[in-house]
């Protein structure tokens, strides 16, 4: 099996400037890549003052795109490169608004991911996620998405993983430092890669000022970390993922899935 050449996208977007962010992220991504992911809120920026202002800068993520929206880029970058992409946006459904992750394949096709866990002050601005947490095919694997905050919670990446998803693509505006070596617990329990996509810079829109933390990897199931950015200039961690690296077998008598005891962990 050819390995998949995956990249973890970090960029220094400026809040409200849609299409230069789009162009610059999109400018990251390698050439002849198999799998590109972009942060979350890739395309507007984070600290957004009101549920009001993201809904104006949000796109309809099922519906068809305008030729100059961010969805729209996003499917023409995919068909013309041939790299599938996960990006996070503010994704708007009727009057609700999503904090969500949006998969592109190169024949335009579509997915999305609603993230379950919110941070903080993105309560007041974002429904919580509706539609769980599904894994989906893509370039050749199958894919789970889970979006930066999702990552404190185990049982994100462990529903993925059950599911069947061989690489967890994370678009994430980190602050928090824990993070990096978490994920790299996260595929070392579930035997999964990780792709996590994280952006730099400052944001003080609201009184709060945010500090990015960068640091976007690629880690393989034994907890290797495959490629890492520092937290200080946009860039790409690029990898090539070998699928057959995934093994669940842990000894000759234990196995991740077949060993768990689901009888025992109630609470």
């Amino acid at each position: 099996m050819k390995p998949l050449k995956v990249a973890s996208i970090q960029t220094l977007p400026e809040f409200g400037k849609v299409a230069e962010n789009t162009a610059a992220a999109l400018s990251l991504i390698p050439s002849s890549c198999d799998l590109a992911v972009l942060p979350e809120l890739f395309n507007t920026g984070y600290q957004f003052r009101s549920r009001d202002e993201a809904l104006a800068l949000a796109e309809d993520l099922h519906a068809e795109p305008g030729a100059e929206s961010t969805l729209g880029r996003l499917i023409d970058h995919a068909a013309a490169s041939g790299t599938t992409l996960v990006a996070g946006m503010a994704e708007r459904h009727g009057d609700h608004v999503y904090n969500s992750a949006v998969l592109v394949r190169p024949e335009g096709s579509r997915e999305v991911y609603r993230k379950v866990h919110l941070f903080w002050d993105e309560k007041t601005i974002f429904e919580p996620g509706d539609l769980g947490f599904p894994v989906f095919t893509a370039c050749g694997t199958r894919l789970g998405l889970m979006v930066c905050y999702d990552w404190l919670y185990p049982e994100a990446a462990r529903t993925l993983a059950l599911a069947g998803a061989e690489v967890l693509c994370h678009p994430s505006n980190l602050v928090l430092p824990w993070c990096p070596e978490a994920m790299v617990t996260r595929c070392l329990e579930n035997r999964v890669f990780a792709v996590t996509s994280n952006r730099i810079g400052r944001e003080n829109r609201t009184g709060k000022p945010l500090e990015f933390i960068g640091m976007s990897q690629v880690v393989s199931p034994r907890g290797e970390i495959l490629d890492r950015l520092e937290g200080d200039s946009p860039g790409a961690a690029v990898a090539a993922v070998d699928l057959s690296d995934i093994n669940r077998e842990i000894t000759p008598r234990n196995h991740l899935w077949r060993d768990r005891r689901p009888e025992s962990y109630g609470l």
